[in-house]
């Protein structure tokens, strides 16, 4: 194997991809160290019921700025957003690991998921930039090492710190990781990027923040706040869906829009991004809800419970890593249905475990439901990449991970709504075994309905074509010409 062909770490390409690899464990890890010390948070600073703000606002901060990045990743280049990304999430992270109570938590959160926003994208975006659809078969390797690795070091870390030491610990962890990761990119990744002026959507980024905060507002509260058929309630959805019209509206007239309609326009784009909307869903379903629902209704200790759900995201690597293989074989959808299939089977394996808590059985199902998520995430996402020119592939990939993050964001409020009217129906309370096994069931069945519904994504993705439409690889040792030759037009995905 050449040195230009060389995908590993040791060839020209393999600082860089070892500064990308750890930009992505920023997020892996931020994944799941947090779920696993909800129970030993609130104990410390109150606020069950706000608990699904935790995640949410992360979440919806991540979502809401991943347009905004992926816009000007595509115009002022990859590297300086990413860096804006590294920085917010270290700030953000210090913030909350001095936050005094949940209000400052959630709104030190909503710090972190800014800078997560440009995080895990961009990566994502460099990473089709300097490999083609086919070595990138070969670096998934790479890239899910790092999420099989922070599948255990995230709740273990989460764990020890929440049982042993302090659940701000969870935060703390991340200075050095973000200084690392700065320090690797800045010094190894090179781009030159044509520089020309651009008005930045405000107005369009504006509106679709304030209409998706409402929207997780109103269904986070509703029930619990006030109740669903309140004026509150009511106005909330209503507001929130005049502004998401009104954000369509302003995206037809915008210059350089955040997220371009013409992205959803394009069936194999489309398609995708609702199989990343369902993922988002599914995923957040589970690691947000398994730890609790293994602490109170199994009475198992903070590291058992995140160790339960490190099966999930172990899963999910294992299966990822060898999506390249799969899909190169039978085809991006192929490959899509057949994850998607693996994904309900352990769903519904997580559902039955309910009736006789244990956390081996739950570990089970969780490793089941990531083997099947390994064979959908990537694979769509590489479909919708390598359909579109460089000058395409930011906004394209921004647009697949906003839905993501939309998927879990809306999910975890959708599900603490159901798991906060469980419990109160119930009226045995947050500490009682029953009521968190039973609303933690219900979680488990909205997720294999959502699992199910992603399924129709699959069957409607157009064949694609295992092919790049336009591939510069980048040059470490000298800044490559990745941004400055014009675009090719898009081809259309068969």
């Amino acid at each position: 194997m050449t040195e230009q062909t060389a995908v590993g770490l040791r060839s020209e390409r393999g600082p860089v991809l070892m500064a990308l690899m750890l930009c992505t464990g920023l997020v892996a890890i931020e994944a799941t160290i947090l779920a696993t010390a909800v129970p030993s948070i609130v104990a410390d600073i109150g606020g069950f019921a706000q608990f699904p703000w935790l995640f949410s606002i992360y979440l919806l901060a991540q979502a809401v700025s991943v347009p905004v990045y992926a816009k000007l990743a595509d115009t002022i280049g990859r590297k300086p957003i990413m860096l804006v990304g590294i920085g917010a999430f270290l700030v953000g992270s210090i913030l909350a690991g001095f936050a005094w109570d949940m209000t400052s938590l959630i709104v030190f959160r909503a710090i972190q998921g800014l800078g997560a926003g440009a995080v895990l994208p961009v990566s994502i975006t460099i990473t089709g930039d300097i490999y083609t659809v086919r070595e990138r078969a070969r670096v998934q390797g790479y890239i899910a090492s790092v999420w099989a690795a922070s599948s255990v070091i995230g709740p273990s870390l989460g764990g020890l710190f929440a049982e042993f030491l302090s659940w701000r610990w969870i935060f703390f962890v991340n200075i050095p990781l973000s200084i690392i990761a700065a320090w690797m990119l800045i010094r190894h990744y090179h781009e030159r990027v044509e520089r020309k002026r651009h008005r930045i959507d405000l107005a369009g980024a504006s509106v679709l923040t304030v209409g998706l905060t409402l929207l997780i507002l109103a269904v986070l509260e509703g029930g619990q706040a006030w109740a669903w058929n309140s004026w509150q309630s009511i106005g909330a959805f209503a507001l929130a869906a005049v502004l998401l019209v009104a954000f369509v509206f302003i995206e037809r007239r915008a210059a350089e829009p955040i997220l371009p309609l013409w992205v959803f326009s394009r069936r194999l784009i489309l398609t995708t991004s609702l199989i990343s909307l369902g993922v988002g869903a599914v995923l957040i379903g589970l690691t947000s809800y398994v730890p609790t629902y293994l602490e109170i209704s199994a009475g198992q200790s903070p590291l058992v419970s995140g160790l339960a759900v490190a099966a999930l995201t172990l899963g999910w690597p294992i299966s990822a890593s060898q999506s390249g293989r799969l899909y190169l074989r039978i085809g991006f959808r192929n490959t899509a249905f057949l994850g998607l299939a693996i994904a309900v089977l352990g769903a519904s394996g997580l559902v039955v475990a309910t009736f006789a808590p244990n956390p081996v059985t739950t570990a089970i199902a969780c490793f089941v439901v990531g083997l099947g998520l390994g064979l959908v995430a990537s694979p769509t996402l590489i479909a919708a990449q390598s359909s579109v020119p460089w000058s395409e592939r930011g906004v394209v990939t921004g647009a697949n991970m906003f839905l993501r993050s939309m998927g879990s964001a809306v999910g975890v409020a959708v599900f603490g709504a159901v798991a906060n009217g469980v419990i109160a129906e119930s009226g045995l309370g947050i500490h009682s075994p029953t009521a968190i096994r039973i609303a933690s069931a219900a979680v488990f069945i909205g997720v294999v309905i959502a699992a199910v519904a992603t399924v129709a994504g699959a069957v409607a993705m157009p064949r694609a074509h295992v092919d790049d439409i336009e591939h510069r690889p980048a040059e470490p040792a000298e800044p490559a010409a990745a941004g400055s030759a014009e675009p090719a037009e898009p081809a259309a995905a068969g």
